[in-house]
C-alpha cells in the first residue's frame, strides 16, 4: 500500500489539530423472510444537540459498529510525537478517537492498517462480535447469538481527506478515519423478522419524541432502533450520486443516513 501525504487539516502541523477514528463497520444483511429480497439492516439514533443553545433531536441512520479499543495506548507513545483521546469518554473507554498532528498521520496511518490485517492483535480490539451484540441489544432488545449469523471479513478502507464529524464527542473536528469492515448475514429467519418488525414498529419522529421524554425524566436524550432497506435500491441510489456528495448525509426514502453507509456498501 502506497503511504499516503499527511492530512490536510484546519490547525497548524504543530498543534493536536488532527482527529482520527479508527472503528469497525458491520453490513448486516438477510434475505427478506416472505420477498427473498436482500436487506441491508442499519442502526437508527435519535441523539440530542444543541444549535446554537437550543436544544434539538437529530434523526439519523449508520451500519452497526463502533470503535475499536486500544488494548495498549502505551504502543502509540513511541510512534507519535504527541496525541490525546478527543475526550474523556473515550480516554475511559479506550476508544481509538485521537487528536494527533496533521504530519504524524501517515505514521499512524501504516501502524493501524499493519495491526489491523492481525487476526487478535495485542494492541487493537477490532473482533466486532461483542459491539454487535450489544448495539441488538441496545437498539432491538434482541440477544443476538453466535449460532444466528455468520461473519466474515471484508477488509480494511482508508479515508485520508479529513472531513468535520457530527460525533457529539468532538464537534466539528476535521477527522480522518480507518474503518475495518465485516459483513454479518442473518441466518435466522425469526430473528430477520424481528429485525424488520422492529424497523417498521417506529418512524423517525416516534424516536424523536422517546429521545425527548428520556431527557425529560432525567436521563439521557437518545433512542435507537433498526432501520432495514433494501441493500439493491440503496446501492443503486447511492451509485447516482456524484463522489464529493457521498461525504454527506444522504437522505432515502425519507431516513438520513450516514455518509459511512457508503462505506459499507462498496466493502467486496
Amino acid at each position: 500500500m502506497t503511504p499516503a501525504p499527511p492530512a490536510d487539516s484546519s490547525g497548524a502541523a504543530g498543534e493536536l489539530s488532527l482527529r482520527v477514528s479508527v472503528a469497525t463497520l458491520v453490513r448486516v444483511v438477510f434475505d427478506h423472510p416472505q420477498a427473498g429480497q436482500l436487506m441491508l439492516a442499519l442502526e437508527r439514533k435519535a441523539t440530542l444537540f444543541e444549535p446554537a443553545g437550543q436544544q434539538a433531536v437529530r434523526v439519523s441512520a449508520q451500519p452497526f459498529g463502533g470503535a475499536i479499543r486500544l488494548r495498549d495506548p502505551a504502543a502509540l507513545q513511541s510512534l507519535l510525537s504527541d496525541f490525546q483521546f478527543d475526550s474523556q469518554r473515550s480516554r475511559a473507554e479506550q476508544d481509538f478517537r485521537l487528536l494527533i498532528r496533521p504530519a504524524d498521520w501517515p505514521r499512524l496511518r501504516a501502524f493501524v492498517v499493519r495491526r489491523l490485517a492481525a487476526p487478535d492483535d495485542a494492541v487493537l480490539d477490532a473482533d466486532p462480535a461483542r459491539e454487535l451484540a450489544e448495539e441488538f441489544a441496545d437498539a432491538l432488545a434482541l440477544h443476538l447469538r453466535p449460532e444466528q449469523y455468520t461473519l466474515r471479513p471484508l477488509g480494511v478502507r482508508v479515508q485520508d481527506a479529513p472531513v468535520p464529524t457530527t460525533n457529539p464527542r468532538a464537534p466539528g473536528r476535521p477527522t480522518a478515519r480507518i474503518h475495518r469492515l465485516f459483513e454479518a448475514r442473518l441466518q435466522d429467519a425469526a430473528l430477520a423478522q424481528a429485525v424488520l418488525a422492529n424497523s417498521a414498529r417506529y418512524t423517525d419522529d416516534d424516536l424523536r419524541d422517546q429521545a425527548l421524554a428520556r431527557l425529560r425524566q432525567g436521563g439521557p436524550g437518545r433512542a435507537n432502533a433498526a432501520l432495514v432497506l433494501p441493500l439493491p435500491a440503496l446501492t443503486a441510489a447511492y451509485q447516482s450520486l456524484a463522489p464529493a456528495a457521498r461525504a454527506a448525509p444522504f437522505n432515502f426514502d425519507g431516513h438520513s443516513l450516514e455518509p459511512n453507509v457508503m462505506v459499507v456498501l462498496s466493502g467486496d
